[in-house]
């Protein structure tokens, strides 16, 4: 049986932090299938959706095993719907460990047949953040660094 992880998040913007852990993640998983939540009744995303999908699709265009998706309900459900067996989550620190820890509870609750597995972040990689990136491209610095795509 194939060991199917889903990497989910919103991915506003995807990073090379993200990039680090899908890869690192193939050498666990056959499968990694990178899921950027989606709520079409919301407009607050700094980046589109669509364009985000194109950016990390062709990142990852040389591996045929990474796949990526939007979804619009329950995390635990999409991941059942694609057997997914697996969450792959990366943790920079231990204010992280809190969030993740939280809802692989409540993901394991809701589908006991999936587990969390949690990489910590390398260290080069450690203090980037979606929201730092969102901050600095806002004001017109230069994010290239950051990112494993060109926006």
């Amino acid at each position: 049986m194939k060991r199917i992880a889903l990497f989910p998040g919103s991915f506003d913007p995807f990073t090379k932090g993200h990039e680090d852990i899908v890869l690192r993640g193939l050498k666990v998983f056959d499968e990694v299938i990178v899921a950027i939540g989606y709520n079409s009744g919301k407009s607050n995303r700094y980046f589109e959706v669509d364009m985000m999908v194109s950016r990390i699709r062709e990142t990852f265009k040389a591996y045929p095993q990474i796949s990526v998706l939007t979804y619009a309900e329950l995390t635990a459900e999409f991941a059942r719907k694609h057997d997914a067996g697996f969450l792959l989550r990366g943790l920079r620190n231990t204010t992280d460990f809190e969030y993740e820890n939280s809802i692989a509870q409540v993901n394991r609750y809701l589908n006991l047949e999936l587990e969390s597995v949690f990489l910590i972040t390398s260290p080069q990689f450690a203090s980037i953040s979606s929201s730092l990136i969102r901050e600095v491209h806002r004001y017109g610095g230069d994010v290239s660094p950051l990112l494993p795509y060109k926006l």
